[in-house]
């Protein structure tokens, strides 16, 4: 069976090398969890909206906590996929080393704030010293209230959420130049699909093109 499944694993990295693209399990586990963040921030902007103590902002903070345990275990997971079983492709050639180096500075500072900004929300969610829902599951009072501690986890909390969102800011932001811009394979190689950016970006630019035509004509 675990010379079975080690066959299968070969195949995939083979098939992903000759392709220049990341593995299958890799990408979803990364569009995964692109949908969970997308989730955790709109909860927790639900839940700033809503307003705190009502039975609708007490659901939406159940459904932020079980996201954020679903994301530290995907993260988990990611982890242990990459080193054990995951291809990585190599960067482009054309690309800096300086390039190269904060791309992975990136990588690890957004793996690191998906693994501890869960801690820290259940930390504040322990120390409140009230019963919690998780899942299905009704979590009791484990600690006695601590409001110096739990205030402490709310701003380490609030901190990585604005750390989060500016790595990711940086990370998106980097592929799609790499995509639309310099056209190197950079992001294809997480795409769900093989889709040709330079199409895409053919297509925008004469979208642009014929904007930047209109315009003239109106203001001349």
């Amino acid at each position: 069976m675990i010379k079975n499944f080690e066959s299968a694993d070969g195949l995939v990295v083979k098939s992903a090398a000759s392709s220049g693209r990341f593995d299958p399990t890799s990408i979803v586990l990364h569009w995964f969890t692109v949908l969970l963040i997308v989730g955790q921030f709109t909860t927790a902007w639900l839940h700033e909206a809503v307003g705190h103590g009502t039975g609708l902002s007490l659901e939406i903070l159940a459904t932020h906590r079980t996201m954020g345990v679903l994301t530290w275990t995907v993260g988990l997971a990611r982890l242990v996929w990459r080193s054990r079983f995951g291809y990585l492709p190599p960067f482009p050639e054309s690309m800096p080393k300086l390039q190269q180096w904060i791309a992975k500075a990136n990588e690890y500072g957004l793996y690191v704030l998906l693994l501890v900004q869960p801690i820290t929300g259940l930390g504040d969610a322990v120390f409140h010293g009230r019963p919690f829902t998780l899942f299905i599951w009704q979590v009791p009072s484990l600690l006695a209230p601590d409001v110096a501690i739990r205030s402490l986890f709310q701003e380490a909390h609030e901190l990585g959420a604005k750390a989060l969102l500016a790595l990711i800011g940086l990370h998106a932001g980097a592929a799609l130049f790499h995509g639309v811009v310099l056209r190197d394979g950079v992001l294809q190689r997480m795409l769900p699909l093989s889709l040709s950016f330079n199409f895409l970006s053919a297509r925008a630019s004469a979208g642009l093109l014929l904007v930047g035509a209109y315009w003239n004509k109106i203001t001349s």
